[in-house]
């Protein structure tokens, strides 16, 4: 099969390279149309973009007329070089004029592909000419990038060729009121984050209660920066929307104290094992029952605090973390149910695979109340049922028996919840790192940029857990009004586009979710003419 793909290779060319030779008739096209361009005046290379309108009204189409758009950009990048241009209020001077590269790189995006190019070969003037061409429509494009910097930066920066032809141009920001983001939207090409764009759809589908208070347009065409970031790495991470709960049930005042308690004891027992276990990996030959003992140690902490310093120093060491891995993997397995349980038991409360909830053991409950029912939750439908079919009662106590049932089963939920979120708010998430505490509140700090978020919070309770675990005031639970995932807003476009030095890697990923094909854009001197 390799040798095949080889002999293909060798006769037909890789798929990067058919792909460039496919466009190299439009680039040799765009380039000697440029040219003539540069005999127009200043006024008659502007009216090109009201011809272009018309005749796509008249029934052309965007392909019909790329060439000429792109031709039509480049003459403009051309005629500003030379002229200063204030970007976040710096002078910048203009000098960029596309090469042939860039405009391979904007016929991808155009056509609703990926564009792989390296650092260094100007993606950002590459969506200019596709941004421009599909603008001719009426509807809004939007180039997406990871933070509200880069989006004005480049809304500023880009949107100098746009304005020059005259096209409008906006930029979303995180502290925007809906008349200014609808304003933003309104004009024919918006620079914004994914989140922005997510959070402003799920307000217009969520809450907005006429035509008139929507803010976006439509989604017809989306240029994606650093694409595989945003649609692979993001893809699943869901935009959430709420608002508080009119009454408020949590137990975090009365569980706090208790809960901080078995956060203490547990960090001091896994650093105890901890120190013995690494007592042993230090020691010059030891046995392999010792090796082994202290593995399930590195286990237990594992299970117990993941994000323990002690531990995360100590799995530095290749040989120990791959040791940690096979023991963690054989203690979970199916067939070692009774040993999990064994490792367990010596822990006051255990962190589940995925690290999304935290369970008390039985040392854990012992710990926190004398009372083992407390944190037992009855079967549902069996004892609603019993309750139906008990011949002692009538009616009138059978409605108050099932009433009285559910108020305990709804009080003792709410307790293993509010529990589960006080230990993730311990164990999993550092101040200073994941969140910081300003002014009595606590406010989220974006993974990605570092970033302090006002006005979000975690969901399910967690945000109050982390506003009990700081000594805060605890505001309200929230409900949900709205939610998406970045995957399932992005696939609402009618095209989509994006940029990336990475992307042949997860081709197959963006083929099978998104219908995406990558094209890979490599440098070379033949493609240098500008």
């Amino acid at each position: 099969m390799a040798l095949a793909t080889t002999i293909l290779k060798a006769i037909f060319g890789s798929k990067a390279e058919r792909d460039v030779k496919k466009v190299r008739p439009y680039v040799k096209k765009i380039n000697d149309l440029e040219v003539q361009y540069q005999s127009l005046t200043e006024e008659q290379l502007k009216a090109k973009t009201d011809e272009f309108k018309a005749r796509l009204q008249n029934g052309e189409t965007t392909d019909d007329i790329m060439c000429e758009a792109f031709a039509v950009v480049k003459n403009a990048c051309r005629r500003l070089c030379g002229t200063t241009v204030n970007v976040c209020g710096h002078e910048l001077t203009w000098n960029m004029i596309p090469f042939d590269v860039q405009i391979i790189g904007g016929i991808a995006l155009h056509q609703g592909k990926i564009a792989e190019m390296a650092t260094g070969e100007g993606k950002t003037l590459v969506a200019t000419m596709p941004l421009y061409l599909n603008a001719l429509t009426g509807k809004n494009c939007q180039l997406v990038t990871v933070n509200d910097y880069l989006a004005r930066r480049d809304s500023e920066w880009m949107g100098t060729v746009f304005r020059y032809l005259g096209l409008t141009v906006g930029c979303i920001q995180n502290q925007m009121y809906s008349e200014e983001r609808r304003q933003q939207y309104n004009c024919d090409i918006t620079y914004g984050t994914n989140s922005e764009f997510g959070f402003d759809y799920l307000r217009d589908m969520g809450m907005a209660s006429c035509k008139e208070e929507l803010v976006q347009r439509n989604h017809f065409f989306a240029i994606i920066d650093e694409v595989d970031s945003i649609l692979i790495d993001e893809a699943r991470t869901p935009l959430i929307i709420s608002g508080p709960v009119a009454v408020s049930t949590h137990q975090f005042d009365e569980l706090k104290p208790a809960i901080a308690d078995l956060f203490n004891k547990q960090n001091l027992l896994c650093s105890r094992l901890v120190s013995e276990a690494s007592a042993v990996f230090s020691k010059e030959n030891p046995s392999d029952d010792e090796l082994e003992d202290a593995t399930i140690k590195l286990v237990q902490v594992k299970m117990g605090m993941p994000n323990h310093r002690q531990l995360m120093h100590l799995l530095e060491d290749v040989e120990i973390m791959k040791r940690v891995e096979k023991m963690d993997m054989y203690v979970r397995s199916d067939n070692n149910r009774g040993m999990l349980q064994e490792v367990e038991s010596a822990l006051y409360f255990s962190m589940s695979e995925k690290q999304h909830e935290a369970d008390l053991t039985e040392k854990g409950r012992n710990a926190v109340s004398g009372d083992k029912n407390a944190f037992v939750l009855p079967d549902l439908l069996e004892s609603i049922h019993a309750i139906d079919t008990d011949k002692t009662l009538d009616e009138k106590e059978k409605i108050e028996k099932k009433k009285a049932f559910q108020e305990e089963f709804a009080l003792k939920s709410e307790r293993l919840h509010d529990i589960s979120q006080l230990l993730r708010a311990y164990c999993l998430f550092e101040k200073d790192v994941h969140y910081v505490v300003q002014e009595g509140k606590v406010m989220i700090v974006d993974e990605h940029t570092g970033r302090i978020l006002p006005g979000r919070r975690f969901s399910e309770g967690l945000h109050q857990a982390l506003e009990a675990k700081e000594g805060v005031t605890i505001e309200r639970e929230t409900q949900t009004f709205a939610t998406i995932t970045i995957q399932n807003y992005f696939r609402m476009y009618e095209k989509l586009a994006g940029m990336t030095g990475t992307a042949e890697t997860e081709a197959s990923e963006f083929h099978q979710i998104y219908k995406l094909d990558v094209m890979v854009i490599s440098h070379q001197p033949s493609l240098q003419t500008c």
